[in-house]
């Protein structure tokens, strides 16, 4: 049982994350482009972060995923501000606002059950 809630939740948060990367690219460069700043430097800020953890969500470690999780809170700060700054883009701010949400409870909750795995298996190796 354990097996399947860790393999829903590691899906749960690839597929979280690489939506909320994907959402940003798009919202960026074609859906709603700054008037205000280079479209390169909004990528810069916004996506170069969300590249960090790629290498350990895609191998699965818990570390990655817990840290993964702190991340997504940036990005759920940014959707609810520009939610209530920018009426027209509501739809987009509310989209990053559930990927968000639902990339930090889902790398939360791996990380807790892949940490309880392994210090089972410690302990389960040192007796």
């Amino acid at each position: 049982m354990n097996n399947n809630r860790q393999h829903f939740y590691r899906v749960a948060a690839l597929s979280s994350y690489f939506a909320l990367l994907f959402h940003l690219l798009l919202w960026i460069i074609w859906l709603g482009p700054s008037l205000y700043f280079p479209t390169a430097m909004v990528l810069i800020v916004m996506v170069v972060p969300l590249i960090f953890p790629l290498r350990g969500l895609l191998h699965g470690r818990a570390y990655t995923h817990a840290w993964t999780g702190f991340l997504a809170i940036l990005y759920f700060i940014h959707g609810v501000g520009d939610f209530v700054v920018n009426p027209p883009e509501r739809l987009y701010s509310g989209i990053e606002i559930v990927l968000s949400l639902t990339l930090f409870f889902s790398c939360a909750f791996y990380a807790r059950i892949t940490g309880k795995q392994q210090q089972a298996e410690a302990e389960s190796e040192g007796e």
